[in-house]
Order: C-alpha cells, then structure tokens, then sequence
C-alpha cells in the first residue's frame, strides 16, 4: 500500500509544473534561474560564447532539451545530465580545437577544465615555470606582462612616475646645460663693463 502511494506521488510530481529556481548552482558557480541554457553556460568560468552555443546545440541532441529552456525549471536530473557534458565536452562529439587544455603536458590529451578545477591547474602551471626559471616564469615573479605587450604606458604597478612630455623634457635638458658653460653667471658680465673705459683712450690719441 506504501508504494503505491508513492508511486502516486511521484506521478502527480511529474504531472505539476516544476517550480522555476531563481539561482543555479553548477560547476562552483552561483547561475540566474531566468537565464536559458546558453548564457547559462557562458556564466561557467572556462565556458566562452562560442563553447556554450555548441554545448547547447550538442545538450538538445543528446538529452533532448531545446535551448530556449531556462535553467531554473530544470529539473535535477537534467541538470546533473547537462553538468556531466560540460565537465567532460569530448563526448557530445565537441571538436578539440575548442578544447581549453590541449595536449595536455603531463598525460598528452585533450581535455576541458572549468571552474574552481580550471584555475587550480593555471596556477600550478605559473608555479611550475617560477621553479624551472624559464623566461615566463621571471616575469610571473616580478609581476610583468609575459605575452611580449608594451611596458612603457601600459602595466604599469606599485609606484611609478608618469612619462615625461617631451617639452618638459627639452626645457629640463637646456637649464641643466646652461648650468654646465663656464662663463654663465657673473664671469659674462665682466667684457661687457670694460668696453666703455677703452672709449676715451682713443679720442686722446686723435
């Protein structure tokens, strides 16, 4: 008698509307309900605009959920089925080349790493290179860019003095040289005073 009751009740629970969630949680990330299931995906740290669209493209032909669904009137176990792909691309038939960790160092394969996982692997990878002393890792450690970027106006931490411009520079530049000349300041005023007392001596000899 038990379990034909329950069975009712998991019966009338299928037939009722599903209460739509305000928040979804997947993959470490706290998702607005009202989103549908590709903008969804692009709130997953490691999921870009591209990834997402051929995720719910691959979700609707495997589990059969259009993509106009919002994430909050999923149901568990939906859910659970469209965290599955996203945790594992490859098999829903997602191209590599879309793939965030290929050719991984380690084991040599394509995988996807997203959320808490993605960011976990990106520093150990940072650590790595600090250790080995490579070229990226001196920059890691002194905090500069280390994809070849200009340093000279942009990248710029702790405290730094703003450039120059190239006025302030050039009138900085020509004090500093007429403080160098020897004759700058009383000494050049000296032939100028003697010149009028020359004057007299030559009116004599007329």
């Amino acid at each position: 008698m038990a379990d034909k009751d329950k069975e009712q009740k998991e019966e009338k629970q299928q037939k009722e509307p599903r209460k739509e969630e305000s928040i979804v949680r997947m993959s470490g990330r706290d998702i607005n309900g009202s989103f549908r299931i590709s903008k969804a995906l692009n709130q997953i740290k490691g999921i870009g605009k591209n990834l997402a669209s051929a995720l719910t493209l691959s979700i609707e032909r495997t589990h059969g959920i259009p993509p106009e669904t919002k994430i909050g009137s999923l149901s568990d176990e939906q859910l659970s089925k469209i965290e599955a792909v996203v945790k594992d691309p490859k098999a829903v038939n997602i191209p590599p080349f879309m793939l965030n960790r290929r050719k991984e160092h380690d084991s040599g394969a394509d995988m996807h790493l997203v959320g808490t996982d993605l960011i976990v692997k990106v520093r150990n990878d940072i650590d790595s290179d600090i250790k080995m002393e490579t070229w990226r890792g001196f920059r890691h450690r002194y905090g500069q860019k280390v994809r070849g970027q200009r340093t000279r106006s942009t990248g710029r931490t702790g405290a730094t003095v703003g450039v120059m411009k190239k006025t302030v520079e050039a009138a900085a530049k020509a004090a500093t040289q007429s403080e160098k000349k020897p004759g700058a300041g009383g000494g050049a005023a000296a032939p100028a005073a003697a010149a009028p007392a020359a004057a007299p001596a030559a009116e004599e000899k007329k």
